[in-house]
C-alpha cells in the first residue's frame, strides 16, 4: 500500500454517466463514494442535457463540496482520463493563462465546472488515480488480474492486488451511483 501521508486521507471514488451522450436532448448521472476512517458517504444526481464529461467533473464537485473540514489528504480514484490527467498533469494551468484557451485556441469546455473544482484544490493535498473500467460482478480471477494489471500502468505499483479489488468495489459502487443520478433525473 501506498505510505499513508501524516494527514488523514479521504478517498473519493468518482464516476460520471450519459445516457444518449451523443445528442441534444440526455440525461446525465454522476456518483460518488467517500471514505474516511472506515466510514462511507454515497451520494448521487442527475440533470438533463449534459455530457459525460461533465458528470465526471460534476462527480468530484460534489464530492469535495460534501466535505466539512479542510486541510485532508484527498485520494481521488476516477475512470475519467479527462479528469485525472488534466488535474495530475495540471493542464488547466495553461488554460488559464492562455485565457480559458486550449492549445488548439478552442475555449476549454466545461470551463464553469473546472474553475469551480480549481476552487478546492488549495484546501486539501490531492493524489489522483485512473483506474479504468469496473469489473463486472462474478468476473473471473483472470479478468481481475487484467484490470489489476492496467492499475498499475496508470498508478505505478503501490497497491497489493487484494487493496486493488477493495478499491474497485468502491469504483464499482461509483458506477452504480451515476446510473441512479441517471434515474433519479429522468423522474
Amino acid at each position: 500500500m501506498l505510505k499513508t501521508p501524516e494527514k488523514s486521507v479521504i478517498k473519493i471514488f468518482t464516476d460520471g454517466a450519459c445516457s444518449g451522450n451523443q445528442f441534444d436532448v440526455n440525461t446525465g448521472g454522476w456518483g460518488a463514494v467517500l471514505e474516511y476512517e472506515g466510514r462511507k458517504k454515497e451520494i448521487c444526481g442527475g440533470e438533463s442535457n449534459t455530457t459525460n464529461n461533465r458528470m465526471e467533473i460534476k462527480a468530484l464537485i460534489e464530492g469535495l463540496s460534501s466535505l466539512t473540514k479542510k486541510n485532508y489528504t484527498v485520494w481521488v480514484f476516477s475512470d475519467s482520463s479527462y479528469l485525472i490527467n488534466c488535474l495530475s498533469k495540471r493542464w488547466y494551468e495553461k488554460w488559464q493563462v492562455n485565457g480559458w484557451v486550449t492549445s488548439d485556441k478552442k475555449p476549454v469546455e466545461n470551463k464553469d465546472l473546472w474553475e469551480k473544482l480549481l476552487a478546492f484544490l488549495e484546501d486539501y493535498d490531492f493524489r489522483y488515480f485512473l483506474i479504468k473500467g469496473h469489473i463486472p460482478a462474478g468476473a473471473r480471477e483472470e479478468t481481475k488480474k487484467k484490470q489489476y494489471e492496467r492499475f498499475l500502468k496508470h498508478n505505478g505499483d503501490g497497491f497489493s492486488f487484494e487493496e486493488f479489488l477493495v478499491l474497485a468495489e468502491s469504483n464499482n459502487r461509483a458506477d452504480e451511483l451515476a446510473g441512479m443520478g441517471i434515474k433519479e433525473a429522468l423522474g
